[in-house]
Parts: structure tokens; sequence; C-alpha cells
């Protein structure tokens, strides 16, 4: 398992930690930015990071890892990898979380939800509903960074590389609004 500085020291040295004023995809504001694509671009590096999530998974007897599409593809693909389990996606199709490709869920299956980043954990409850609509069994969550400091809760388990706290607002409420900065979308959705 890699400790809490090595991540972070990761996320340094491939930039993907940024300051500024950001839009996010939740549609809250943050003058942080974890840009995860930074870091998953390096396969050795995304494989290593995931490897060391795979080993805080608490169940070993999974059938299927899922994760939404953006930033979810890699870190299923991986964390399928590392846990012998096949790996797909849901896209968003007519602003509705779904699963596309022939991807199926079966009934009964034990699944495990993945995600790059997490803030307020609106992808990843999509997902699992996907999930739970195909008859899925959602045994846990797991994300490479939990922004919410720990804060975040689901109805099953949060397993999670690296919690930091990152204060985020809601734009009638964001200091670097009321300062003027420019908004940056750096996110995946449009």
């Amino acid at each position: 398992m890699l400790c809490r500085d090595e991540i972070l020291q990761i996320f340094r040295e491939l930039g993907a930690l940024h300051e500024g004023h950001f839009l996010l995809t939740s549609g809250r504001h943050s003058a942080r930015y974890l840009q995860c694509a930074q870091v998953l671009k390096h396969p050795d590096t995304a494989a290593r990071l995931c490897r060391s999530l795979a080993e805080e998974v608490q169940e070993k007897e999974l059938d299927l890892c899922v994760g939404p599409a953006l930033g979810g593809i890699i870190v299923a693909y991986e964390m399928g990898r590392s846990l012998g389990v096949p790996a797909v996606f849901t896209e968003r199709e007519e602003e509705k979380m779904t699963l596309r490709r022939g991807f199926s869920v079966e009934p009964g299956q034990k699944v495990l939800v993945v995600e790059d980043v997490v803030t307020t954990g609106g992808s990843v409850r999509e997902v699992m509903e996907v999930v739970r609509q195909a008859g899925g069994l959602v045994t846990e969550v797991a994300v490479l960074v939990d922004r919410s400091g720990g804060s975040l809760a689901f109805d099953v388990p949060l397993r999670s590389l690296l919690s930091l706290t990152v204060e985020s607002y809601m734009p009638e409420k964001c200091p670097q609004c009321r300062r003027g900065l420019p908004l940056v979308k750096p996110g995946s959705r449009k």
C-alpha cells in the first residue's frame, strides 16, 4: 500500500494538483483541482495506484468493476485487472447514466463501483443506481481521491487511496467569484 505522502508526491510530480478557480463536475466551485487524467495517462503509475487501492477493497469475491465515463474508465480497467474481474463503464445518454456498448450487469453479480475523484459522489450514486436497476449488488465504492476528507457517505463502504479536505462552494457563496477570478472548467462533463 502506498502511503499518503507517496501518493501526493506522484500527483505533484505529474502536474495533477492545480490552484485557481475551478468549476467541478458537481457544479460547485473550488480553489483546488485534482486532474487525475494527468496521473492516469501514465500506465505504470495508473497500475501502481490501482493495485494499491485494490488492496483496500474488502470484498474479494467480486464479479465486475464499473466506473463512470470518463474519469472512471481507466480506474475500472486497472481495478478489474488487479482484482481479476471484468471492467465496464457507464456513459451519459441524454443526460442519464446508462450502460451502452453491449455492457451489462447480471442479476446477483457482486459489483465494485469505482471512480477517479469524488467530491459530492453524484456520478458514483448514478452508477450505483444503474447497477442496482440491473439487479447487481454494489458491495463497495473505491476511488483514487476523496475530496470530501472522509465526510462523504454511501450505503456501502467507501475506500479511497487519498482523502483530502478540499473546500468547494455553491457559486453564490464562492470566494473566488467574489474576487472576480476567472472560472476554469477542467472536468469532463459539458
